[in-house]
């Protein structure tokens, strides 16, 4: 999805319906989530070390959730970098880990990002209900 598509619409699923239970992880698309990811757009700034030079990156999130965010930046981040995010709206920041190998993408490289610790107000959104599914639309 591009940064100008319209996120998909949301229903709740019909439990009847649904072999996974309210109370397990919630299945989106092919990877198991703890919660509901949002297309949104945000600018953050990262803060981390390398070598002991301490680095400041000016990026934007393309999806974010309690958990986490996969961010865009002009720089790759290795796998496993403890970081800082910080929402330039809120100048609140998070600590956090680079969870994944970023792929490269056209405005740079796509970096998955775990918090350390589930922040649900970090990005001051509502998220969808963990059993509300992307319909087709």
């Amino acid at each position: 999805m591009s940064l100008r598509e319209k996120p998909a619409k949301l229903h709740p699923t019909n439990p009847k319906n649904n072999p996974i239970s309210t109370r397990s992880s919630v299945v989106a698309t092919d990877d198991r989530r703890r919660s509901q990811r949002v297309m949104m757009r945000v600018g953050v700034v990262l803060r981390y070390t390398v070598d002991g030079k301490e680095i400041t990156l000016r990026a934007h999130t393309v999806a974010v959730n309690i958990h986490g965010a996969m961010i865009c930046a002009g720089q790759n981040i290795p796998t496993g970098t403890q970081l800082e995010v910080e929402h330039k709206m809120t100048r609140e920041r998070v600590a956090g880990s680079v969870s994944r190998q970023a792929q490269s993408a056209p405005d740079g490289f796509l970096i998955p990002v775990e918090f350390t610790a589930g922040s649900i107000n970090f990005w001051r959104i509502s998220f969808p209900p963990t059993d509300w599914k992307p319909i087709d639309g």
